[in-house]
């Protein structure tokens, strides 16, 4: 079953910010900051935690969407034994509503089962047959540190074939993400790009939520970002203003297919949340 693609929405500045996206971390108490800090109009994504499994995202997801929410849980393809239990998944999160998957490779050591990359899974998932509306791929605008580009290249070329958008890893570089989305689309790719950024987190709320992971799970995952870990804590820090006023030209424009945001909030749900509507009323139309 290959999944059916979705008119791509008017790309502007202002759909950018109406239609973001919010990831969370499946820790504890994320459904209570969920609940008490972000509208039911804002798209949610659910990552997937090593050391928490598999199931603390599906669990997650399921609650969420139970509360109203578009949720979309992240498939990590080394975490799942095989057909089996991508099959339970499946049929889980169907269930409750949810018509929206992101699939990546996943950080594991070593696959539970079969699936060793994002493309093996999104085959797998093609074969059971589905109804999901929306499946998001990864994509690597400055590369990767152990995958050669060429192999990167051909690997989105398969997933596109299977999938309805792509969001970018972290990359602070804005002239980077426009030259990767516009050498995408004229590889052929048409996927609607989401770009992934950090929001709007201070430097001692990301800490505090570090820590209080009780894995250093966020700061892990921050280190592995080439040179971001030092964006947020050199003076001066990082701040998604300036990356979004780089993009705010491209959006729109024939030669990419830029369409929003996909925020890595770390949890951080009231401040993202402030900066997202402060946002949407400085950009709308």
């Amino acid at each position: 079953m290959t999944t059916e693609k979705t008119p791509q929405a008017k790309r502007s500045p202002a759909s950018a910010f109406a239609n973001l996206g919010f990831e969370v971390l499946p820790f504890k108490g994320t459904e209570e900051r969920v609940l008490a800090n972000v509208p039911k109009t804002v798209r949610l994504s659910v990552t997937a935690s090593p050391p928490k499994g598999i199931e603390a995202t599906i669990a997650l997801s399921e609650r969420l969407a139970t509360h109203g929410y578009r949720v979309t849980p992240h498939l990590s393809a080394k975490m799942i034994s095989g057909k089996a239990q991508l099959s339970e998944f499946v049929e889980r999160l169907t269930a409750v509503g949810i018509d929206s998957l992101f699939v990546v490779g996943g950080d594991a050591e070593e696959p539970a089962g079969e699936y060793t990359d994002a493309l093996s899974l999104l085959k797998s998932l093609d074969s059971i047959g589905h109804n999901f509306r929306e499946i998001g791929v990864g994509g690597y605008p400055e590369g990767h540190h152990f995958i050669p580009q060429a192999t990167l290249d051909a690997a989105l070329k398969e997933k596109a074939a299977l999938a309805t958008y792509v969001a970018t890893q972290i990359c602070f570089d804005s002239a980077a993400i426009i030259a990767w989305a516009r050498k995408i689309k004229v590889d052929g790719i048409e996927l609607p790009v989401r770009v992934g950024m950090p929001g709007d987190v201070s430097r001692q709320k990301l800490l505090r939520i570090s820590l209080a992971s009780g894995v250093g799970e966020s700061l892990k995952f921050l280190q592995k970002q080439q040179g971001m870990f030092w964006r947020f804590f050199v003076p001066g820090g990082y701040s998604p203003n300036k990356l979004i006023r780089g993009l705010k030209s491209a959006i729109g424009a024939a030669d990419n297919n830029i369409e929003t945001f996909h925020m890595f909030t770390f949890n951080e749900l009231a401040g993202t949340e402030a900066w997202r509507l402060k946002m949407l009323e400085q950009y709308k139309s």
